[in-house]
This record gives structure tokens, C-alpha cells and sequence, in this order.
């Protein structure tokens, strides 16, 4: 096969990128956003039989930005939705739809009732002043028709006339009084009700566009929420007498029909209607443009069906570009009000502005703001009331004839609660959740809500000393009545414990808490519980008890293990947890009174030692319950505890008959042998240390070993006896030394009780010979079988001992290691490299001078 030529291909990587960007996608409205550049179309429309109308066609646009707030609109503005809405629409789609109309009932309150409470609560002794400016009010410069350069003469001439009207007649009207200022504006409310009964209509629009200007004014903030219901009202003026004009062109030649449709409203209405949607929208400020057009919002059901379900998304969007967050939330509660009046059923947008309002609230913390409030010399607290008014009637309008779905709005308030309060209020949510969730049982239908709930609140409360002082908040965990739930609900909050309590604890009111939360998992747990699910609560509960510390008061810690045995009884990996927090608790005990007891403290530990011992046998699994009985007979032995200790080792070895021949290991079968052989030889190195009982012999709790190891029942064609055997003549070679290798402070071991006694030693050089007779014997069964490999390995295990534990002065025993030497070589299935190490051990045997007999590495 011939050789493959690599060869790289071309790459343009600019116009690969290009081809992986997005595509751009339309412009959804409710992606609408107040920073767009503006784009007017006046479409072609059609007159109606009133005298002396003609038809006209022309239209408009912007080729650049008219200004800041303009700059990003892609031709989504009024104008142009207005334009397109009443030419796409047709009667066909006016009644496909549904009439959707609802009327606010004598249970809401009203707005006038507000009104005078605002007025007599937030006044000024501040001097206060109006000013009117004569910059220009529209944007006409550079409206353009889409098919020419020529400037629309149309628009730019109305327009003209509306900046034009007064110029140059700029006012300012200094320190007034409060009541001044509320008489000032009555007359221009007066003067608007006057030009416009005098066909003044562009007068009229101007003195609703300067006062609408007056509310972006925070000089005197204490007083803005007077001032605004009283601009407000000059604002519902000039939206009655706009609808009410509209109203009455379209009864003309017959009334219109209270549940009228836009089928039934006339030509010459709509493009009234238009017409002033039209300049509305060319007024240059935002804060006045939102104000006039949210003042005539209800004149939109005379152009289009959806008009003010279209339209309340788009002002509540605009009111994000308004920067001062007073002002912003006076404008929100100005929109709500008016979309009451006119569309109380679409909650949406009521809702939409009101987490707007929510979010605007980090504004306070801004440089802008706190300057502000320092100049004015007002503190955050007093700031914060001003917003009252405003918040009050944004969640009247939203709680007014909302659904029974109460949860699903508690469920989001609960998080904006704990970030931003503290538990005081979060607790006052709670109490409330649960006002409202209790009758009728009605939380069984809302359990994931009510997850919900608990998922937040630990997202914020990770000090749990903070979370459970809340009275609630057990309470509103006993609603969780299925079972399934409940136990899901007590897992999250065990879980946000242990990851995030650093700190051990001993506050009654977490463990209290936390002791309920353990035992609702816990009693879960029944027959059919999978392990996995066992062993998953079980951790949990395990990593509670390990964070549970009372420092020097340790009979307290005592105490709360006996709780928690009770507790947590079916669960025995928490049993064996409490039982090496128990044997902690005996050997810090120790470790503080430093070895030396006194009467107090060896009774305390006395009551570990007696824990443990009625604790072990409750548990089912047979290798922790030995491995369990010969670590507490060791903390026990420590302790100077002689009488507990030998019950714990006695305990252990009158068990090892029980152990099965098999175990279950990770859900699989094992042989337990090995297991076994590594606990007794565990078990052979305590013994060192363990004192003869006066009562019961020489070496009785090794002959007591040695004899349960010989009715043991063992595997077919295993060694495992006799290599326990080989193992205890180590052990029996350390007891014969007039000094121990290693001992336990303040315990006598047999080396000071027998002090090297001949018959002792002689007890144990008995022992040892018949221990190596069973061994011998097992080899030669072994030969005959014709197991010469299990033969090599057993042998060169015993010589081993011999070499390193046994006289081999003694001529016999230095011919038994000899010829247990030749024996593990004889069919060759010794291991080279220990074979080659110990040849040279093996000739000096041989020799008759056994003195100089030396080991190297």
C-alpha cells in the first residue's frame, strides 16, 4: 500500500467565522426597548363622509438619529405600530377575536381615597418653584418620507405650530409655599380646560407637556409624591377630554354603542385618534412622552382591538430608560393606574412593572442618588418612605382579582425576601404562606412550590442557628405530609448543612432542629427502602452527628449519643458512627486528664465502655460488630478500664463461630476468610498487652482463641487454620520476653504480673509446641494429598518464625528449620527472590556455632 501524502487545505478563516455567526433575528415586540431609533410612516387613509375631508398619502422617516434616546428604536416606534396596526387590521380579525372586558368592582380602592392621603401626609416647608422652558418640544427636523429627501410639510408644520406656541415665553415661579404651588397648578389645569373648550387643542397639549416636565424635578424630594397627584390629576384631565372628543366624532350620525368594536368607530375618528398618538410621540422627552400617552391609553380601543394590550408591554419597557428610581416608580404606579381603569385583567404587565420596581431598588446605593439625598440632607430611611405610595398602589393593582394560584406569587416574593430582609420578614412570609395554604389541606397540591420555597430560603440562610430561630420555620416544614416529599425536603436541608456548618455545634435550638429533620429521614426507612437509599440517609445523618461538639462538657456529648441511639436505631452505619464518637469521647477524656483518672472520670469512662457494649450487639453485620468489640476492648484497656476490656475481647471471641463461611461484599458474594484472618491477627497483637484474669488462668484468652479457631469450621482445602497457628507463635515468643515491645501506660501487662516465672514461661513454650506439632502435621496431610505448593508456602511461613522468633541454639529446633527450609524448595514453587535472600541464613543453620549467627538486609 502506498504511502498516504499529508496535505493541509485552504482555509479562510474570516469568512468561516462570518458563516458561523447567528443569523440576526426580527425584533419580537416585547423585545421592544425605549433606546431605539424612531422611524414615522404616515400611511394612506381614508376620510369619511365628513364635509370637505380629502384624501392624502405621506409618509416619513429618519435616516439618523434624532437624539440619545432614540438611537436604538429599528422603526418600533408609536408612530409607525400605530400606522401599520390600522392598515394590517381587518374586521374579519376583529371578531375572531374574544371581547375581553372586565370593570374595576367598589372593592378596589380608589384612587381618590389615595389621593388625599398622599396630599396630607408628604408636605414641605421647603420653597418650591415652576419653571417653564421653551426648548424645543418635538423631534421634526429630520422626519423624512421614505421615497424622497423632501421634508414632510404635513408633519413638520404641525409640529412647528405646537414649539412655536408661546415661544420665547419661558416663566419661572420661585419660592413658593406648598399651597402656593397646589393653586399653581390648579390654574393650569383650569387654563387647560379652558383652551381646549376654546379649540386651543395645541395649547392644551402643551400645558400637559410642561407639567409632565415638572416630575422629572427632584429638588424638594419629601414633597414628590404630593406633587405627582397633582400633576396627575392635570394628566387624567387631558385623557377625559381627548377620549371624550374622540367619543363624540364617533357619534356622529349615530351614538355609539357602549360595547362598541373598532368596526363601529369612523374614519375620521380613527385618524383624529391618530393624529394625536402621532404627536405624542414626537414629543422630544421621554418622561413627558410616557406620561401624555399613558394618560390617553384608553383612546387606543378605538384603533385597534389589542391596542392597549400592545401598548402596556411597550410603556412599561420604556419607563427602564428613566434614570432616577423615585421618578421611575411614580411612573410605573401612573401606568398601573391608568391600565385599572381601562384593562384591569391584564396582570402581566401590572406584574412586569412591579419586579421592574423591585429591581430598580440597587439604584439607591448609587453615587448619583446618595448625592442627592446628601445635598438635600435626607437620610435612606426617610428616602425609602417616599416609595410607599407608589409600591401601596402597585400591589393593590396586582392582588385585585388575582387567581387562587397564591403560591406561585410567594413562591418568587420569598426570594426577593431573603436577599434583600432579613429573617424577620422572611418569617412573616412564611407565617403567611402557611395562613394561606393550611385551610383545606390546600398545600397537598402545592408541594413543588413549596419546595420551591425551602430551595431559596437555604440559598440565603446557611447559618442555621439563624434559620431555625425563625418560628415558622418548622412549622411550615410540617406540611409537608408526604412522605416521599417530606424526606426530600429534610435531604436539601442536611445537605446545605453539612456542606456549608463549618464549625462544630452545640446550640439547642440547631440540634433540637436538626434532630427532628435526622429522624423524619430516619423514619422513613422500612423493609422495602433499597440500600442505596439506606446508605445515602445514613450519611446524612452521620455527617449531623460529627458536627455535634460540646466541648469539656462531655457528659452531655454522652447524653446526646444515648438520644441518638434511640433515635436512629435502624440505621446501623449511624449505630456504628455513634459508637467510635463514643470511644472518641472516652480517649479525649483521656487525653485531658492525661492518663490519670480520677474517680469521676473513670466512672464516666466506665459509662462509654458500657455505651459501646450494649450498643455492638445490635448490629446485624457480624465483622462490625468484632472489629467493634475489639476497639472499644482496646479504648477500654487505655483507660485503665481491665474488667470492660476483657468483656469486649471475651465478647469477641466466643462470636467467631457465628461468621459465616461467606459474606456480601458491595452486593456481591465473598469468601470471608480473609476478613477473618485479618481481624485475628489484629486480635493476636492486642493480646500483648491484655493481663491474665486472676480467675481464670494462664494465657486463657489465647488458649480460648486457639480453641474457637479449632472448631471453626473452614473452608474445604484451606489453610487458614493452621496459618493462624503460625501467626500466634509470634505472639506467644513476645510474651516470653522479660520486656515487652510495647505496653500501655498504667496497665500491667504479663510481663509484671508473672515477672518471668518459669512455669509462665514454661505454660508458653507448651503451647507453642503443640501450636507447631498441628502445623507439622497439616504439612505431611498436605504431601499425601499432593498439594506440594500449599506444602512449600506453609513450610517457608513457619521457618520464617522460627528464624526470627525461635532459639535455634536448640539443635532439634535449628533441624526443624532445616528441613522446613529444604521442604518449601523441594518442588520448586518458592518465590526466587526470597529463596536467594535467605540461602545464606539457611547453610550458617546447618552449622554447629549457632553463636555468630547474624541477619542482614
Amino acid at each position: 500500500m502506498a504511502a498516504v501524502q499529508w496535505r493541509s487545505r485552504g482555509r479562510n478563516y474570516e469568512a468561516e467565522l462570518q458563516r458561523c455567526r447567528p443569523e440576526a433575528a426580527l425584533v419580537e415586540f416585547g423585545d421592544y426597548h425605549p433606546l431605539k431609533s424612531i422611524m414615522v410612516t404616515d400611511t394612506k387613509t381614508r376620510r369619511g363622509a365628513r364635509k370637505g375631508s380629502t384624501s392624502s398619502s405621506s409618509s416619513s422617516s429618519s435616516s439618523a438619529p434624532l437624539d440619545p434616546l432614540s438611537s436604538m428604536l429599528d422603526g418600533t416606534d408609536p408612530l409607525s405600530m400605530f400606522a401599520a396596526a390600522s392598515a394590517t387590521e381587518t374586521p374579519a380579525m376583529s371578531h375572531s377575536k374574544e371581547k375581553e372586558e372586565e370593570v374595576v368592582g367598589p372593592d378596589f380602592e380608589s384612587w381618590s381615597l389615595k389621593r388625599g392621603e398622599i396630599l396630607a401626609r408628604f408636605t414641605t416647608t421647603e420653597k418650591l418653584s415652576i419653571v417653564s422652558r421653551r426648548d424645543k418640544l418635538f423631534c421634526y427636523s429630520k422626519l423624512k418620507d421614505p421615497g424622497s429627501s423632501a421634508v414632510s410639510e404635513k408633519v413638520r408644520t404641525r409640529l412647528e405650530e405646537l414649539d412655536d406656541l408661546e415661544e420665547g415665553s419661558q416663566r419661572e415661579l420661585l419660592n413658593l409655599s406648598q399651597q402656593d404651588y397646589a393653586n399653581r397648578i390648579e390654574e393650569l389645569n383650569q387654563s387647560l380646560k379652558e383652551a381646549w373648550a376654546s379649540d386651543q387643542k395645541v395649547k392644551a397639549l402643551k400645558i400637559v407637556i410642561q407639567c409632565s416636565k415638572l416630575l422629572s424635578d427632584t429638588s424638594v424630594i419629601q414633597f414628590y409624591p404630593s406633587k405627582f397627584v397633582l400633576i396627575t390629576d392635570i394628566l387624567d384631565t387631558f385623557g377625559r377630554l381627548v377620549y371624550d372628543r374622540i367619543w363624540t366624532m364617533c357619534s356622529d350620525p349615530r351614538p355609539l354603542p357602549d360595547s362598541f368594536t373598532v368596526d363601529d368607530v369612523n374614519d375620521t375618528a380613527k385618524e383624529t385618534c391618530l393624529n394625536w398618538f402621532f404627536k405624542i410621540a414626537s414629543i422630544r422627552e421621554l418622561l413627558p412622552r410616557l406620561y401624555v400617552e399613558a394618560a390617553i391609553l384608553k383612546c387606543n380601543c378605538f384603533l385597534n382591538k389589542c391596542g392597549i394590550q400592545e401598548t402596556l408591554p411597550r410603556l412599561t419597557a420604556m419607563i427602564r430608560g428613566i434614570g432616577d428610581p423615585l421618578v421611575a416608580a411614580y411612573t410605573r404606579a401612573y401606568l398601573c393606574r391608568v391600565g385599572m381603569e381601562v384593562a384591569p385583567h391584564l396582570k402581566d404587565s401590572l406584574n412586569r412593572n412591579f419586579f421592574d420596581l423591585l429591581g430598580s431598588f440597587r439604584q439607591i446605593s448609587s453615587e448619583s442618588v446618595q448625592n442627592q439625598l446628601v445635598l438635600q440632607r435626607v437620610e435612606v430611611p426617610e428616602y425609602l418612605t417616599l416609595y410607599s405610595p407608589a409600591i401601596s398602589w402597585i400591589l393593590q393593582c396586582i392582588a385585585y382579582r388575582a387567581p387562587e394560584d397564591y403560591i406561585n406569587c410567594a413562591e418568587i416574593w420569598v426570594e426577593f425576601t431573603c436577599r434583600h430582609f432579613s429573617k424577620r420578614e422572611v418569617n412573616t412570609v412564611l407565617a403567611d404562606i402557611i395562613k394561606h395554604m393550611t385551610p383545606d389541606r390546600a398545600f397537598e397540591d402545592a408541594y413543588p412550590q413549596l419546595q420551591s420555597v425551602i430551595r431559596k430560603i437555604l440559598t440565603y440562610f446557611h447559618d442555621f442557628s439563624v434559620l431555625f430561630s425563625m418560628e415558622r420555620f418548622l412549622p411550615f416544614l410540617d406540611m409537608f405530609q408526604k412522605d416521599s416529599v417530606r424526606v426530600e425536603v429534610c435531604r436539601s436541608i442536611m445537605e446545605v448543612f453539612i456542606k456549608h456548618q463549618v464549625e462544630p455545634t452545640r446550640d439547642p435550638v440547631i440540634l433540637n432542629a436538626m434532630l427532628h429533620i435526622c429522624k423524619t429521614m430516619h423514619d422513613s426507612v422500612n423493609a422495602l427502602t433499597v440500600e442505596d437509599e439506606k446508605r445515602s440517609l445514613a450519611l446524612l445523618i452521620i455527617g449531623f452527628i460529627r458536627m455535634v461538639c460540646f466541648g469539656r462538657d462531655f457528659e452531655q456529648q454522652l447524653s446526646f449519643c444515648v438520644e441518638a441511639r434511640a433515635t436512629f436505631c435502624n440505621l446501623e452505619s449511624v449505630m456504628v458512627q455513634l459508637i467510635h464518637t463514643v470511644n472518641q469521647l472516652a480517649m479525649e477524656t483521656s487525653r485531658v486528664m492525661r492518663g490519670s483518672h480520677s474517680r469521676k472520670t473513670a466512672a464516666f469512662v466506665r459509662a462509654c465502655a458500657a455505651y459501646s457494649f450494649i450498643t455492638i450487639p445490635s448490629l446485624s453485620s457480624i465483622f462490625s460488630r468484632l472489629s467493634l468489640y475489639l476497639l472499644s476492648g482496646q479504648v477500654a484497656l487505655a483507660n485503665q478500664c481491665l474488667s470492660q476490656a476483657d468483656a469486649f475481647l471475651k465478647a469477641a471471641v466466643s462470636l467467631l463461630p457465628e461468621v459465616p463461611r461467606s459474606i456480601s461484599v458491595e452486593g456481591k458474594l465473598r469468601a470471608s476468610e480473609s476478613f477473618l484472618l485479618d481481624f485475628i491477627n489484629n486480635f493476636l497483637a492486642t493480646l500483648l498487652v491484655v493481663p491474665d484474669h486472676p480467675e481464670h488462668g494462664v494465657l486463657y484468652l489465647v488458649r480460648g482463641l486457639l480453641n474457637m479457631i479449632q472448631d471453626y469450621t473452614w473452608e474445604d482445602n484451606s489453610d487458614a487454620k493452621v496459618r493462624v497457628y503460625v501467626s500466634a507463635l509470634p505472639l506467644l515468643a513476645a510474651m516470653s520476653q522479660e520486656t515487652y515491645l510495647y505496653s500501655i501506660p498504667k496497665v500491667d501487662s504479663n510481663e509484671t504480673l508473672y515477672g518471668g516465672d518459669p512455669k509462665f514461661l514454661l505454660e508458653i513454650n507448651k503451647l507453642s509446641e503443640t501450636l507447631i506439632g498441628q502445623v507439622l502435621d497439616h504439612l505431611k496431610g498436605l504431601g499425601r494429598d499432593e498439594a506440594t505448593r500449599r506444602q512449600g508456602a506453609l513450610a517457608f511461613s513457619l521457618f520464617g518464625v522460627l528464624l526470627a522468633h525461635g532459639d535455634l541454639r536448640n539443635n532439634k529446633l535449628s533441624q526443624l528449620a532445616v528441613n522446613l527450609w529444604n521442604l518449601s524448595h523441594k518442588h520448586g514453587y518458592c518465590e526466587t527472590r526470597v529463596s536467594v535472600s535467605s540461602q545464606p541464613i539457611s547453610q550458617k543453620i546447618r552449622k554447629p556455632d549457632m553463636f555468630s549467627l547474624t541477619f542482614t538486609k
